[in-house]
């Protein structure tokens, strides 16, 4: 098991076995953040999709998620969840 440095938590933890994503943004995510940051976003995800009723087959949704993907672990967060108040 490898461990990173996660840009997400700034912690040290376990990485990702594989790049959870195609390209040049999956590698930076498998080199960045750890298997914790990536199941906090894949929790944040299913709220954005659920919030914003979207349809993974249409292209726009994608590139909102991919968007808000690069937002919540490079970026300023991404979009805030209404009416979600994280747990401390």
């Amino acid at each position: 098991m490898n461990i990173i440095r996660c840009i997400k938590l700034n912690q040290d933890l376990p990485a990702l076995e594989r790049a959870p994503y195609p390209g040049e943004l999956g590698r930076k995510i498998l080199e960045q953040v750890s298997s914790d940051a990536w199941q906090l976003w894949l929790t944040h995800q299913t709220m954005l999709i659920n919030e914003n009723h979207l349809s993974m087959i249409d292209p726009k949704a994608q590139k909102f998620l991919k968007e808000q993907l690069e937002q919540f672990f490079f970026g300023d967060g991404g979009a805030k969840i209404q009416g979600y108040t994280p747990e401390k």
